[in-house]
């Protein structure tokens, strides 16, 4: 009788925890589908069109591609201030060179310096790889807080993406340069996307089933703990911002071949929606937990709740109010169900 008496509470505390947990992990996936059903329902004749949700997609895929690699960064429990000034810097860099050095407003879209597109992907992804490595070595062995040393990154690099453009955009790229940013498979699926979903694929493999993922994870969770246990946290921490700097680079060559132009203004306030993105996909801030699916998820829903408000005529200043409120919200869910599951 007293072993029947006590089993009741028991049991219903475990499907607590358990609900608990469910919403922790799928919360954002949740949100995300009842976003597609509001705004389905609030705009039928737009929103829910295959045309539409391409584009969102392809919207989604430029913040998404620098995302994946700032979950690598946050996961390690620091973070990356610099995103969007590398997209720019790398952007304009590999349009500068393609280009032949071509004036500013170029309108000849046929003039390129006969360099291949192939070297102009390198040549972005490498500036933001150096930027990346730069900002590494800086914090590991000046003992600088990322915060800090990338925070002046956003400066510095932003001025030299205005000193290589000349504080202009470098614009008209052939067909073949375009295509990586406008082109389409089977005349619907958007290579941006393509992209996109392939680098978080790997992402995705490298942080679950590689011992270098593994690492990652232990460094974030306990920094010292790791070093005690051998691992060379240093290295590990300056990989950490190559990988957002490539992801950066890559991203800033994609987004000058959607838009036909290198600007130098390109990615401004990309940081703010990257980090939005990872953390409201649950990767937390603090380090050692989250992954690769959370962030795409995340990349999605911001897009999805920017589209949402645009067709329903929000003004694009309250959107940055609602999804700068959504940042500290995901923080305090994703910290409420961390609790539930300790308990």
């Amino acid at each position: 009788m007293v072993q029947s008496a006590v089993s009741p509470p028991i049991i219903g505390n475990t499907r607590r925890v358990s609900l608990r947990t469910i919403i922790g992990q799928f919360g954002a996936f949740i949100f995300l589908i009842a976003l597609v059903v509001i705004f389905s329902l609030l705009k039928p004749e737009s929103f829910p069109t295959s045309l539409n949700l391409f584009n969102i997609a392809r919207q989604a895929s430029i913040t998404g591609i620098i995302a994946v690699g700032m979950t690598f960064v946050v996961l390690t429990g620091g973070i990356d201030l610099s995103v969007g000034s590398m997209l720019a810097l790398s952007g304009i860099v590999a349009a500068a060179i393609y280009k032949g050095g071509a004036g500013l407003l170029d309108t000849s879209a046929g003039q390129t310096s006969g360099v291949g597109v192939g070297i102009a992907i390198l040549l972005a992804c490498g500036v933001g790889v150096l930027c990346g490595l730069v900002q590494g070595l800086v914090i590991v062995r000046l003992k600088i807080q990322p915060f800090v040393v990338t925070l002046g990154g956003l400066s510095v690099f932003r001025g030299l993406t205005l000193i290589v453009g000349n504080g202009g955009p470098i614009s008209a790229f052939d067909a073949s340069f375009r295509y990586w940013g406008q082109g389409r498979i089977a005349e619907s699926f958007p290579i941006p996307v393509l992209i996109f979903l392939g680098l978080a694929i790997i992402a995705f493999v490298i942080l679950r089933y590689t011992q270098y993922g593994r690492y990652i994870y232990a460094v974030g969770g306990n920094r010292e703990a790791a070093r005690l246990s051998g691992l060379n946290t240093n290295l590990l921490l300056v990989s950490v911002f190559v990988i957002v700097g490539f992801t950066a680079g890559l991203a800033g060559f994609v987004l000058s071949a959607r838009l036909n132009s290198a600007e130098a203004v390109a990615g401004t306030g990309y940081e703010l929606t990257v980090i939005a993105a990872v953390v409201i996909g649950g990767t937390s801030l603090t380090g050692g937990e989250g992954g690769v699916v959370g962030t795409v998820i995340g990349a999605l829903l911001i897009t999805v709740l920017q589209q949402g408000l645009t067709q329903l005529n929000v003004n694009t200043y309250i959107q940055s109010v609602i999804i700068g409120v959504i940042i500290p919200l995901a923080v305090l869910f994703d910290r409420v169900t961390k609790g539930g599951r300790r308990t």
